[in-house]
């Protein structure tokens, strides 16, 4: 039997992209029957606040229970226990294991021994393909459409997961500029405007932030996104300009989680 984990968007085509960005549009229309008796776990090694509370909604929408493991320190894994015993124990539980973890390639060592799909909720400065689908059907609802657009990366490109999952995809089918130097003076025309903070936790340093000047040079049909948390890269009075799309990003994430975990129960 194939599993159907989601470690990684490296095989997926525009069709696959196109179907699936078809299917989130009905889960916002309400159009799917709640899934009864199924269980999703969380498990997760590091801070987390819009991709692990928007999982435990995404699963609560469809039915399902939740088994949330936001601190591993106060699981076994705090006396020893390895990842792949944690996903054996978690699996015997649940139908699928929702996994962000600091270290890369940790899906797929999860992914390699799982009985049960397993969903890559981030792992280390590797990739975070659930954030990339959210990323790009924002970009689809704005240009109803992925390809030939030009996109830029501002930010922590080095150690960004989110800037790694969504250029590999995008570099197939759209121009991308990455602006590695933290340099917003001089940044190229583009569609799309994508930030990142600086990660510092993964031993990153330097800081950049977007002022009025910027802003104003930005084309007026522009969108501007953020995977979030920011620190002082985007001033919060961009909330309400209409490039920010952000938060519509949180918003879509719910209703591309919930389609995520639906097809996979």
């Amino acid at each position: 039997m194939v599993i159907n984990h989601l470690v990684t968007l490296n095989t997926w085509n525009l069709r696959e992209f196109n179907r699936f960005f078809k299917t989130v549009d009905e889960f916002k229309k309400g159009r799917f029957m709640p899934h009864m008796n199924k269980i999703i776990t969380n498990l997760f090694y590091e801070p987390s606040t819009r991709t692990s509370s928007s999982f435990y909604a995404a699963a609560k929408k469809v039915g399902a229970d939740v088994i949330s493991i936001n601190n591993v320190n106060y699981s076994s894994v705090a006396k020893g226990e390895t990842l792949e015993d944690t996903i054996r124990t978690l699996a015997c539980y649940s139908q699928i294991i929702v996994l962000r973890h600091p270290e890369i390639g940790a899906a797929k060592r999860a992914a390699d021994i799982s009985p049960v799909p397993i969903i890559n909720a981030g792992d280390g400065a590797g990739e975070h393909p659930t954030q990339t689908l959210l990323d790009l059907y924002t970009i689809y609802k704005n240009f109803g459409k992925i390809e030939d657009l030009k996109i830029a990366f501002i930010g922590d490109n080095k150690n960004s997961r989110t800037v790694h999952s969504l250029g590999n995809v995008l570099e197939k089918c759209a121009r991308v500029y990455y602006c590695d130097d933290y340099s917003v003076d001089n940044i190229p025309e583009a569609d799309i405007y994508y930030l990142t903070r600086v990660q510092k936790e993964r031993g990153s340093s330097g800081s950049y932030e977007l002022t009025k000047e910027h802003i104003d040079k930005l084309p007026k049909n522009c969108i501007v996104m953020h995977p979030f948390p920011r620190n002082e890269e985007i001033p919060q009075w961009f909330d309400n300009d209409p490039r920010a799309k952000y938060f519509e990003q949180m918003s879509n994430g719910l209703y591309v989680r919930m389609a995520i975990l639906y097809e996979r129960l």
